[in-house]
């Protein structure tokens, strides 16, 4: 499986995280902070109104992961990421993953990870480690 990723390969898709999927994940976490639900409070914060978990947005990359590319059997490794602008509900967002890195001795590859907001600034970027499934030999 590694052999056939390259440095430079990309894959991205789009997303609507709604307040509803954020309501589901605060529930789902038991992180129901206010900046996240309380349209009051978030008019006195630097974000002026209700922002999406950052966590949320991080595991954004999983379904690219798991699914596509490399896609069924890798195992996700590591993760970093850093968060550069809010993100609110109810605007499309672009997932980004583009291979940085092969270290084929060990089966790893290292990925650039990547969301932009509607406006195409990127909000978050980061790093992935990830292990591909092992090809079958004969």
């Amino acid at each position: 499986m590694i052999r056939k990723i390259k440095i430079g390969d990309m894959r991205e898709y789009q997303r609507i995280i709604s307040k509803d999927d954020v309501l589901k994940f605060g529930e789902l976490t038991k992180d129901m902070n206010k900046a996240h639900f309380d349209e009051s409070y978030a008019k006195t914060t630097i974000f002026k109104k209700p922002i999406i978990h950052g966590m949320l947005l991080g595991s954004l990359f999983s379904k690219i992961f798991g699914l596509d590319f490399p896609g069924e059997g890798t195992i996700y490794c590591s993760q970093s990421l850093k968060f550069l602008k809010p993100a609110y509900p109810d605007q499309l967002l672009t997932v980004r993953i583009t291979v940085k890195e092969i270290i084929e001795d060990k089966n790893r590859v290292i990925f650039r990870t990547e969301i932009f907001d509607h406006l195409g600034d990127m909000i978050l970027t980061g790093e992935a480690m990830l292990m591909p499934r092992k090809e079958k030999t004969n």
